[in-house]
């Protein structure tokens, strides 16, 4: 568990933060708080490792908050001169395969998600939802391992890098990033496949794993489809103990399979997703129709509405969708706009209620945002794919233990929260090069009176509990 021997170098560093500095104080504590086991995980045991597991999941985990972008980059960082350690000790970490990361992120999300729900009221009647959207996760190596060329539905251009499909799940008021899976798009050229020659695809980095390790199991990941994914991911979140009302997902997604498999859990849960204005067929007034079809109906029986709560024109109606009842929403903002459609499972919702849920789903594009701005989601640059699932799942975890922080201490937003964290982190930094003038001074004037310097430092510290941080923090580095 984190609460272990390891604990002490996070007690030293957070005890040079006063309780006045809030944000850093508290990222600390929660920290502190969360427990696993190595063995549990695939954690290697071997004893001769001067940081155990737990201290450099600690460290990992602190980086963003004291710009340490990443493993490479943190022998040049100010936490490297409190805690001394090499780059490779963290990526022996992150490129071990042997580590299950996705059971890893459930078991400390779990307990943050626990932690939210112990400090605050139980009046929150909003349903809770999973939420699934892709994101795309630029890289700018090309021989990283399954890299492949992406499609940006953005900026319409084609990247290198990789496809990252994420499922979070929102208790009505906070939301948590609970699973990912990375993957590649093969495209059509036969010649190219996902974007490379042959010759291009033999330079890329390639690592030899167990059939049986949790590296395999996620590169086998990256050649399901997405829809697989979801799949996949939603079967575990449920074995995993999470329940919730509703899934929600953009038109790419919404499909009859998951659809289908969603109607059959046995926890009573529904679908809210976009449809496209295509080519699928329901039956509808007797008849197979297309989405266009049944809103052209709908006009003609003048049976669109205006919602003066939301601003919407809208209609609704209930179909057979290849032999399961759903109901199909139609809604534009202005009479001369387009008609937009969505489709649940709960018939019994109407549009303002079905309306309101689906909002929540925007809190996942949030959360991409966030997490590329502060927390340097998909900036890993390793060619190895396990250290790319592994700095996925850190960021995840930054992320929700900030979620928390930011719910029980009430601050506006998340950047805010991490701002104020950098700055408490960056006098961490600071005090450190003040720290060598005063030792440089105090030496000269040690040598003037002809005194001890270890006695004059506690004549001068003894009654003051600022000046006292200092000599804590260089207590701290000599031990480093």
């Amino acid at each position: 568990m984190l609460r272990f021997k390891d604990t002490v170098i996070l007690s030293e560093i957070n005890g040079f933060f006063t309780s006045s500095e809030k944000a850093m104080d508290t990222i600390f504590t929660t920290i502190r708080s969360l427990t696993f086991s190595d063995t549990k995980f695939g954690f290697s045991q071997a004893c001769n490792h001067k940081y155990t597991n737990h201290g450099k999941l600690a460290l990992l985990l602190l980086f963003p908050f004291f710009e340490v972008k990443t493993s490479w980059h943190y022998s040049n960082s100010g936490l490297s001169r409190i805690l001394y350690c090499g780059k490779d000790v963290f990526y022996r970490l992150l490129n071990d395969s042997s580590i299950n990361w996705r059971n890893l992120a459930y078991s400390l999300n779990m307990q943050l998600i626990r932690k939210v729900q112990k400090s605050t009221d139980s009046t929150n009647l909003n349903p809770t939802c999973l939420i699934f959207d892709d994101t795309d996760l630029p890289k700018t190596g090309r021989k990283i391992e399954l890299i492949s060329r992406i499609y940006s539905h953005v900026s319409h251009t084609f990247n290198i890098g990789f496809k990252g499909l994420f499922m979070g799940y929102h208790d009505g008021k906070s939301f948590f990033s609970l699973d990912f899976s990375l993957h590649g798009e093969k495209g059509k050229n036969q010649s190219k496949p996902y974007g490379f020659t042959p010759i291009q695809i033999k330079k890329q980095y390639a690592k030899k794993r167990h059939k049986t390790s949790m590296g395999s199991e996620r590169v086998n990941d990256y050649h399901l489809s997405k829809i697989e994914s979801m799949i996949k991911m939603i079967r575990l979140a449920i074995t995993k103990g999470i329940r919730f009302d509703y899934v929600l997902t953009d038109s790419w997604f919404t499909c009859f399979e998951l659809i289908k498999f969603i109607v059959t859990r046995r926890i009573g849960c529904h679908f809210i997703g976009m449809i496209k204005m295509g080519k699928t067929r329901y039956e509808a007034f007797g008849k197979s129709l297309t989405s266009k079809e049944i809103i052209d109906l709908l006009r003609r029986k003048k049976k669109t509405k205006r919602s003066k709560l939301i601003g919407y024109y809208y209609a609704e109606t209930i179909v057979d969708f290849k032999g399961v009842r759903v109901k199909l929403f139609f809604c534009k903002a202005s009479h001369k706009g387009n008609w937009n459609g969505m489709m649940t499972t709960n018939t019994e919702l109407t549009f303002e209620q079905a309306y309101k849920i689906y909002s929540t789903r925007w809190s996942v594009e949030v959360f991409f945002k966030e997490s590329k701005q502060h927390l340097g989601l998909g900036k890993c640059q390793s060619q190895d794919f396990d250290a790319q699932i592994a700095s996925t799942t850190l960021c995840m975890v930054q992320y929700n233990i900030l979620s928390v922080i930011k719910r029980v201490n009430d601050y506006e937003t998340l950047g805010e929260l991490f701002r104020a964290s950098q700055k408490d982190a960056l006098k961490l930094t600071i005090a450190e090069q003040v720290w060598l003038i005063i030792t440089e001074i105090l030496s000269e004037l040690s040598e003037m009176f002809n005194v001890e310097i270890e006695l004059l430092m506690e004549k001068l510290f003894a009654e003051n509990d600022k000046l006292t941080r200092y000599l804590n923090l260089n207590s701290l580095l000599q031990a480093g």
